[in-house]
């Protein structure tokens, strides 16, 4: 009979259990999981099933991971994500949460930059952890991709960005993610990307403090090469902060536009 075993198709002969495909394929695997549910280890299989074996705190192999990956996008756009090289400035509430995205789509390159450190008032929103309070973001966040997909490259600088070390720090990167709270820095990073990256697409965001209605963010294309996620005019004040459901919902904006020009969705 034929099944897949950690998505890949393996035939088998009837009458298996579970435990008995664990003991040839992942001796020692704890965790049984078949067609979706774990399942327990005296379980028939039968044609046609799915299963996946882990071995609890294990991690995958980078060809396992690419294969279970490549099975929930589909092999094409898969590989296609794992070619490209986006750039994060600033990885603060947006920048962090769009890192965390497109690593777990499997991005293969991303490029970090913020001077910033973890602060206590970050983890109302950002993508950081008590324990890391002290840390320069962009190490912390290497650290935190890591555990999520430690097959991505993640390219960390630790420094402030301006129009001078912007095209250098970016170069080859076909999409910039703005992630800045200033709207001076957010203004200078859109216009050195589109004036001195002729070949970058910037996906930026404007408007998104406090609780307002989730559908007031939206992602509108300004121009060829710009995207702008948001309302355009909640701005954090007294009473109107930033706080993570709507920084995550603008971030989840930004992230699938990436997601969308790689994949030649916006041609």
């Amino acid at each position: 009979m034929n099944i897949r075993i950690n998505e890949k198709p393996v035939t088998v002969t009837d009458g298996l259990t579970l435990s008995d495909l664990a003991a040839q394929v992942k001796p020692g695997a704890d965790v049984l999981v078949l067609n979706g549910f774990p399942a327990p280890p005296e379980t028939p299989v039968k044609d046609g099933d799915t299963l996946c074996l882990i071995r609890r705190g294990e991690q995958p192999g980078e060809d396992e991971l690419e294969c279970l990956m490549a099975a929930r996008h589909t092999p094409g756009v898969h590989g296609r994500l794992k070619q490209a090289r986006v750039g994060i400035a600033g990885v603060g509430g947006l920048g962090s949460a769009v890192a965390v995205a497109l690593a777990r789509v499997g991005v293969g390159r991303l490029v970090i930059a913020d001077f910033d450190v973890v602060e206590p008032s970050n983890l109302n929103r950002q993508q950081y952890f008590v324990d890391q309070l002290g840390m320069f973001k962009v190490d912390a966040l290497v650290a935190n991709l890591a555990r999520i997909n430690p097959y991505v490259t993640v390219e960390a600088h630790r420094t402030q960005l301006g129009p001078d070390n912007i095209p250098a720090i970016f170069d080859g990167c076909a999409i910039v993610v703005e992630a800045f709270d200033r709207a001076d820095m957010k203004a200078m990073l859109v216009d050195t990307v589109l004036e001195r990256m002729p070949r970058a697409t910037v996906v930026a965001a404007s408007g998104l403090a406090g609780f307002g209605p989730n559908n007031d963010i939206v992602t509108r294309r300004i121009s060829r090469r710009l995207f702008l996620v948001g309302d355009e005019v909640s701005e954090a004040r007294p009473g109107n902060g930033l706080m993570a459901p709507r920084v995550g919902i603008a971030a989840s904006h930004q992230a699938n536009q990436v997601v969308r020009i790689i994949l030649g969705e916006e041609e």
